[in-house]
């Protein structure tokens, strides 16, 4: 049998795709936006996991204490504390770290500014939006400027200034594919995000509609006759009134003889939108390297208690990121300082407390180690 004739067949093409799993513009129920703009709207601002594990990530990079030393026998105190709190010093009104930490997990990619003072020395480290710059290729591929976009506006930015020295630091996360730009997170997360969101949004919507699944009413008399344009007025008003809505929650449907109630969908039990939030809500904190205990999520068994969920993620996240950012900020300033290093202070790290007073126990009770070999060990 033909169900569908030639002008349902000459009318195909300007019919809407049903599914796509990257679109533009207004993003349907269960789809993903595809820019990276509108996946930070969607999956960061817009939901409460996501937003969580980036912020659980980035504040504990921020709140890690970056060791100066590596310099040559000439640099004295002065010249390491002064290091230290050009780090330290917020950038456009947020800690620098902090927010080069958001932009590798987030983009991939952290670029930071370096503003040098009247006597030439580096003043201030200013982190750059990683989606407003893009790399400008020479004719052999290697980056040659770096462009920066405000609107209609571009600057392009030199690599290094006039001395050879770096004016433009940038920090990457390995991208397998891209010689110029690094991969970030919130990519691999837009799946899981929208069907977060969209279990959500469904949730809400069962809400609203007093947690019953969609249906029809149903006249079916026996005798073939139709309801009449009163009786269906007097039906619809009676059920908006007594059975719609929050405040008629759970009271039961009375029906006169001849109305029979079909649901036409899935009732919330069986869509199972609790499981599948918790699922999506699983492939959220794994695209942002966070336990899914501490974005307290039930039924997560993956670690023996929380402690050992934090220590996970200090050592498998934020120490890692942390470490990538402080090597590149040394390799920028090393123009400046030669042999500059800048590592984080496991010792100022609260999680990892008891580690390192049991590591400082067994190195101070090893009569066979010299002072120098212990404070090898132990970091110093």
């Amino acid at each position: 049998m033909k169900w569908f004739g030639m002008k349902a067949a000459a009318g195909e093409a300007g019919r809407p795709v049903l599914a796509r799993a990257w679109g533009s513009g207004a993003v349907a129920l269960g789809e993903w936006p595809a820019s990276y703009e509108a996946q930070l709207r969607a999956g960061v601002i817009g939901n409460p996991v996501a937003q969580r594990a980036m912020r659980l990530v980035s504040e504990g990079a921020g709140a890690c204490v970056l060791k100066v030393g590596g310099m040559d026998a000439g640099m004295d105190g002065e010249a390491a504390a002064r290091i230290g709190a050009l780090v330290a010093r917020a950038s456009a009104g947020q800690g620098l770290i902090e927010t080069l930490a958001s932009h590798v997990l987030l983009h991939g990619n952290g670029y930071v500014q370096v503003i040098a003072g009247a006597d030439g020395m580096p003043a201030e480290l200013f982190a750059l939006r990683p989606e407003r710059v893009s790399v400008e290729a020479d004719a052999r591929g290697w980056p040659a400027a770096y462009l920066y976009r405000v609107g209609e506006s571009v600057t392009r930015l030199s690599p290094e200034d006039g001395a050879g020295r770096t004016s433009l630091l940038h920090i990457r996360a390995l991208h397998p594919l891209d010689d110029h730009y690094g991969l970030g997170c919130v990519g691999a997360a837009a799946g899981a995000v929208a069907i977060h969101n969209a279990a959500t949004v469904w949730n809400k919507a069962l809400l609203d509609n007093a947690a019953r699944p969609s249906g029809a009413m149903v006249y079916a008399p026996g005798d073939g006759s139709v309801l009449g344009p009163e009786q269906f007025e007097r039906v619809r008003r009676e059920m908006e009134a007594a059975f719609s809505g929050a405040a008629n929650a759970g009271r039961p449907m009375l029906l006169e003889g001849g109305l029979d109630w079909r649901a036409m969908s899935l009732s919330p039990a069986e869509m199972d939108f609790v499981g599948l939030k918790a699922a999506a809500a699983r492939e959220i904190s794994l695209a942002f390297g966070v336990p899914p205990m501490l974005m307290g999520l039930p039924g997560d068994n993956s670690y023996a208690n929380y402690r050992e969920a934090n220590k996970a993620l200090w050592r498998q996240t934020i120490l890692p990121l942390v470490g990538k950012i402080g090597a590149g900020l040394a390799q920028g300033l090393q123009g400046w300082w030669p042999g500059l290093s800048l590592v984080p202070d496991l010792d100022a790290v609260p999680a990892l407390s008891d580690e390192r007073a049991a590591l400082w126990e067994r190195v101070a009770g090893a009569d066979f180690l010299s002072a120098e070999e212990k404070k090898a060990m132990l970091g110093i």
